[in-house]
């Protein structure tokens, strides 16, 4: 039996299953209750009434998006809020990007030597740029390279501020990131409408997806030397035209993975949060539906664009009128480009004597305690 909604108009089927028809849609997209439309309101799965059978998955939440266009083409409770595990750290990753220098070299403190869960295997030596961590962080989850990251930005606390301050920014309501590292605490929560909103922002810098889509790289260790880390994301060099972007795990939180793929020269992204198996081939299997249903279907919701930035007419607090202004230090360029496709990573060779570090960041990762990975 079926039951009309009156806030959207869309039919609701038994199991949760939500049809939606294109003036269910529009009145939806007039519905301003809800972030991205009122139909991402519901709980369950989330189509057009016409699309092709959605592939099975087993996550408590998804969502199937175009970024090119904003479209949302199908989702499952996509505002339910979940434990992020490491997908968060796409956010420490666009938060930081633009405000920290790639060239720098940085010294990590203890505490982020010795943070839990997956690490890259840092220690207390000034031989890592931050371009390094920022490659640590997405292509290896290294929870010891988003302290390390924090720390350079100023400390935990700015860091968590200036996250939690992006996520608005970008209206992904959902997020509030209590770590850098996605690592569980009570508060922290993300969704997978807010990860896609994430992910495309992500996309439109070219720092970030140079990080996402690298699949093999050197990385630094003491004496000069370097052991070669690999990217934990399955799909890189599996599916076809995988950009990249962020899997995650905790016991609490599940399996989660946000990814874009790029074919035929429009990009889609796909998220699942709270899976309780191994995702890859049910990823796969979305990517395959929405590049497919693209153009064909009716969407069920946008992803918004982010609040405009506001600047004042006049200096707040600032010198007196006619008084000179003290100059302002600026802040790296984020290099930011149009969305574009990603070719294969930089696949880097170790130098000589890299075998022996391999070993070295191994051991240092296996001494993480594997059920707090994120």
């Amino acid at each position: 039996m079926g039951k009309y909604l009156t806030a959207a108009g869309a039919i609701a089927l038994a199991g949760g299953l939500t049809l939606v028809t294109p003036a269910h849609a529009r009145a939806a997209a007039d519905d301003n209750t809800t972030i991205g439309g009122a139909l991402l309101g519901q709980h369950g799965v989330i189509v057009d009434a016409g699309a092709k059978k959605l592939p099975k998955t087993e996550s408590s939440a998804f969502v199937v998006a175009d970024a090119d266009t904003g479209e949302i083409l199908a989702a499952k409770d996509p505002h339910g809020r979940f434990l992020p595990a490491s997908t968060l750290k796409t956010l420490t990753a666009l938060t930081l990007i633009p405000r920290l220098d790639k060239r720098k070299t940085i010294k990590p403190s203890l505490d982020a030597c010795n943070v839990e869960g997956s690490a890259v295997g840092l220690t207390q030596h000034k031989i890592y740029k931050v371009a390094d961590l920022f490659r640590a962080l997405m292509m290896v989850s290294g929870n010891d390279a988003a302290v390390a990251l924090a720390e350079v930005n100023g400390g935990l606390a700015r860091t968590l501020a200036d996250m939690n301050a992006e996520a608005k920014r970008l209206q992904a309501l959902d997020t509030v990131a209590k770590t850098p590292n996605g690592l569980d605490k009570p508060g922290q929560s993300s969704s997978a409408y807010d990860l896609a909103l994430i992910a495309r922002a992500g996309l439109a810098n070219r720092d970030f997806r140079e990080y996402v889509s690298t699949k093999l790289a050197d990385f630094p260790a003491p004496e000069g030397k370097h052991y070669q880390i690999q990217n934990h994301n399955r799909l890189l060099g599996r599916y076809p035209g995988m950009i990249g972007i962020k899997n995650g795990w905790t016991t609490k939180a599940l399996g989660s993975f946000v990814g874009a793929a790029r074919r035929d020269g429009h990009t889609m992204i796909v998220v699942v949060m709270r899976h309780e198996g191994s995702f890859w081939h049910e990823v796969e299997d979305l990517l395959d539906w929405g590049f497919a249903a693209r153009g064909h279907v009716t969407p069920v919701g946008t992803l918004v664009s982010p609040v405009p930035e506001v600047k004042p007419t006049k200096p707040v607090g600032g010198p007196p009128s006619g008084a000179p202004a003290a100059p302002v230090k600026p802040v790296e360029a984020a290099h930011d480009s149009p969305l574009v496709g990603v070719g294969a990573g930089v696949v880097a060779v170790a130098m000589l004597g890299g075998a022996a570090w391999i070993v070295y960041g191994v051991r240092r990762r296996s001494r993480s305690n594997p059920e707090a990975q994120a």
